[in-house]
């Protein structure tokens, strides 16, 4: 999703959905191909993404399934989410404002449950005993997950990083990040209905310009553009100053890890 399956309201990722639609990368198709593969999606059965944010997931995966059904706490996100399926022509999605906390609900059973950066956010434990009654006997759940630029592993990236303290008061950046624990996913799933894990990482490189990385920003749970108030402007200005003394041709290369796992009963 939204990286976050909070209750629906003033969530993690409310009034971020536009930047989100348009600023958030999307999975390489290698991702894709392996999924489709290893749970057979043949045009047939169900899927859920489970935090769809604007369906980077539910879209693409879409037509290999008969129907998928995108869940989100956020309106906004949905919204977005919708507008784009209708831009590509994607009519066998539908999308439900719900969270995590509203498990097993009525959304029926499925196929494959899917969650890209979002699983982190929940009660994983509780998330896995809940899908346990939804997913079917031969289906199974995916975790995808990259550090998507929050996690600086280059030069550009750490000075923007550095940068944004500046900008906001103390309190208002984030102590510790997601509300799970430090605990592996995989060692959560090995106590789990879903024990039988095939974790893969797929390693390739992103391009960035200075408008994506500040429009990424403004996507994040941290409410940066609201935070920043007056002082947008400025920061923007000092954004791009930043990026271009390092990079004058304003292209940015992110090198990408994206961690999946894969799980099923057995």
């Amino acid at each position: 999703m939204t990286d976050s399956l909070s209750s629906s309201g003033d969530g993690l990722f409310a009034g971020t959905a536009w930047h989100y639609a348009r600023y958030r990368p999307g999975y390489p198709e290698s991702f894709f191909a392996d999924v489709v593969a290893r749970f057979r999606l043949e045009g047939t059965g169900r899927l859920l993404d489970l935090g769809c944010g604007t369906g980077q997931l539910a879209i693409p995966l879409a037509r290999h399934v008969t129907e998928a059904l995108g869940v989100d706490p956020e309106p906004e996100m949905l919204a977005e989410a919708a507008s784009r399926a209708r831009e590509l022509g994607v009519t066998n999605v539908s999308w439900a404002q719900g969270s995590s906390d509203d498990l097993p609900g009525e959304f029926g059973r499925f196929t494959l449950v899917t969650m890209g950066r979002s699983f982190h956010w929940m009660d994983r434990e509780r998330v896995l005993m809940a899908l346990d009654g939804m997913v079917a006997a031969d289906g199974g759940v995916v975790m995808a997950n990259d550090s998507c630029l929050v996690r600086p592993v280059t030069a550009w990236q750490r000075a923007v990083d550095e940068l944004q303290p500046r900008f906001l008061p103390a309190d208002a950046l984030p102590s510790s990040s997601p509300a799970s624990s430090g605990e592996s996913h995989e060692s959560v799933l090995s106590r789990s209905p879903f024990p039988n894990v095939h974790r893969m990482v797929h390693e390739f490189t992103r391009e960035w310009t200075v408008d994506a990385i500040i429009g990424y920003l403004y996507s994040t749970s941290l409410p940066l553009r609201r935070l920043l108030g007056d002082r947008r402007s400025a920061f923007e200005e000092e954004v791009t100053a930043t990026l271009l003394a390092i990079e004058p041709g304003g292209r940015f290369t992110e090198p990408v890890a994206l961690e999946v796992h894969m799980a099923t009963r057995g």
